[in-house]
């Protein structure tokens, strides 16, 4: 087998309709066809079967995906590895989102905030929900992904994708290695957005990498964490739906999973 071959199961186990996959390679049906004729008969199974609307995925292509898909990554990283990066204009983004009963933004008035300890105003009580350490998100075929953990002097001249948080600062507070910020997200689900698009790599909590299976994850040898929790004003009184939060908060452990939001609260992480 060769990579184009992988590259062709890959897109006819994507679009599950071999025209697609054909269209989405730039090659006729009938390469397509002949590519995964070849790999069955090379790796001795039937990776797909026809019906009229396409085609499906059989059992052995399940598990075939997987590790195609992981050579097409490494092949893609291993190209890019010397490959001179083309010049780059910053963009910054922002979003707002409402979400479950009530997720506003930042600056909109609210019971409380989901926010990172470090965040959290003089006048506002914290409740610790969940501790988060930091990681980095890349694009599956950036040269980094070769390596198992990445330490602060690879990020040197690599394209990274910035957000407002006193922690991914913290960690380049301590290494003198310049960072090429080529795009600026306010809210984590646009970072991972970008570093899926190849935009460039970000240091984002692992929870938020790891729920995302467009991206890479590789770990750092400067551990940073984050504290996430409930912030809410000290001085002004809290509303019942508040109170009530609060009150089933504190029946759950610290680093218990996210709860159901049921007060109008501000994602500020």
């Amino acid at each position: 087998m060769d990579i184009r071959e992988l590259r062709y199961f890959a897109a006819v186990f994507r679009e599950r309709n071999l025209t697609a996959a054909a269209r989405r390679c730039f090659i006729s049906q009938p390469s397509i066809s002949a590519a995964i004729t070849n790999l069955e008969a090379e790796l001795g199974t039937t990776l797909f079967i026809r019906h009229k609307k396409g085609v499906a995925p059989t059992r052995s292509a399940e598990q075939f995906h997987s590790v195609a898909r992981r050579i097409i990554d490494d092949a893609d990283a291993a190209r890019n590895l010397f490959r001179t990066p083309s010049a780059r204009h910053a963009l910054t983004l922002t979003s707002a989102s409402d979400v479950a009963l009530r997720l506003v933004g930042i600056h909109e008035a609210a019971d409380a905030r989901i926010i990172s300890k470090s965040m959290i105003d003089a006048d506002e009580h914290f409740i610790p929900l969940w501790t988060d350490r930091y990681v980095v998100a890349l694009p599956p075929s950036h040269p980094l992904t070769l390596k198992d953990k990445l330490r602060t002097s690879d990020f040197a001249g690599v394209a990274m994708i910035d957000r407002c948080h006193c922690e991914q600062s913290e960690f380049f507070s301590r290494t003198a290695q310049p960072r090429e910020t080529v795009a600026i997200a306010e809210s984590e689900d646009w970072a991972m957005a970008l570093v899926a698009a190849g935009v460039g790599i970000a240091i984002v909590p692992e929870g938020v990498a790891r729920a995302n299976p467009d991206v890479a994850v590789r770990e750092i040898e400067v551990e940073v964490k984050r504290q996430v929790g409930l912030a809410y004003s000290a001085v002004r009184p809290a509303s019942d739906v508040l109170q009530n939060f609060i009150a089933k908060l504190g029946k759950q452990r610290p680093n218990a999973p996210r709860a159901k939001r049921v007060a109008t609260i501000t994602d500020g992480r």
